[in-house]
């Protein structure tokens, strides 16, 4: 089995309530608030654990917020290598509108990274990531980091090192251009696929289509968009894939994509085929969303969802 580490260069403190209606002017009368360690890596490493699997989290921690993050960390029992954030790890904050059921998520910045701080890290990523491990990079790049860092990252850790990315936005937009050298794993949501793509990818085959171009433009050696309700496709260099969701219920999405990618992740590390881990991945997923606030995936769930969770070949 192959290692997996997680990397959380801007992590949260996950705070989430709920109030009977949200209107503006008001003092807010919230419920019984849940704190928990957020951030895309750190959510990928908390899924995996849920799901029985083993990983590490290489987490940037900083003040006061992120020693609270911290202690919740070792509370979970979660693996963690901890770095020196350059300031206060952040908050983030999700309210629910019990008249509505609409979902409200606050998301701070974080503090901004210099090119030496990134380099720095980089080194100590190196310097404990196994030469064989998947190296996770989900979630928002921090502040400070510009364009082209995953394919400087993925320079710097080798071609035995697989590094799977699931980030958004410029980082995101740059990746899809195909610099050189690529991530094993690009994954997106569709809406992100459709705004690189410009056109309005409504059905499976027309995102699998555009996950190839990816693909084959050197985005990703694997290429995944994630499309909600209908499920995730993927491009390997085999075929064109399409995972269903295995449950239509939504109690929560946060951390839906990040069960799915510690689920994927999971599957590949035991040895399991492209299209057999985004299996696991996406019933990791369905899993996640009938779960309250920021709890991911149970694996009791997954383990009844997952004989529901079907591969098709495009």
């Amino acid at each position: 089995m192959s290692a997996i580490l997680t990397v959380t260069l801007n992590p949260a403190l996950d705070l989430a309530t709920s109030v009977g209606q949200v209107v503006p002017n008001l003092k807010l009368r919230c419920g019984p608030e849940t704190a928990e360690p957020g951030g895309g890596g750190v959510n990928v490493a908390r899924a995996i654990m849920q799901l029985g699997g083993q990983s590490q989290a290489l987490v940037a921690l900083g003040g006061h917020t992120g020693k609270a993050l911290e202690t919740l960390l070792a509370d979970q029992r979660l693996a963690t290598i901890r770095i020196e954030a350059p300031a206060e790890t952040r908050h983030s904050f999700a309210v629910t509108d019990q008249s509505s059921g609409e979902q409200y998520r606050f998301v701070l910045a974080g503090p901004t990274w210099t090119d030496a701080q990134l380099d720095q890290m980089l080194d100590q990523l190196d310097s404990v990531a196994p030469q064989d491990a998947f190296v996770v990079l989900s979630g928002s790049m921090p502040p400070g980091a510009k364009p082209g860092f995953i394919p400087h990252a993925c320079a710097r850790l080798g071609s035995g090192r697989k590094l799977v990315v699931d980030t958004s936005g410029a980082h995101l937009e740059a990746q899809a251009k195909g610099p050189k050298p690529a991530p094993f794993v690009l994954r997106m949501d569709s809406h992100e696929a459709e705004t690189l793509s410009g056109l309005a990818l409504e059905t499976q085959a027309e995102s699998a289509a555009f996950a190839e171009e990816l693909r084959q433009r050197g985005a990703g050696r694997l290429v995944i968009i994630a499309r909600g309700k209908d499920g995730s496709v993927m491009a390997d260099g085999t075929g064109l894939w399409h995972v269903n969701a295995s449950n239509e219920t939504v109690v929560s999405a946060i951390g839906a994509g990040d069960s799915f990618v510690g689920g994927f992740v999971m599957g590949l590390a035991q040895g399991e085929t492209p299209p057999e881990a985004l299996r696991f991945g996406a019933a990791a997923a369905s899993a996640a969303v009938i779960s309250e606030g920021t709890q991911l995936c149970h694996r009791s769930d997954w383990d009844r969802l997952l004989p529901l969770t079907e591969i098709t070949k495009l």
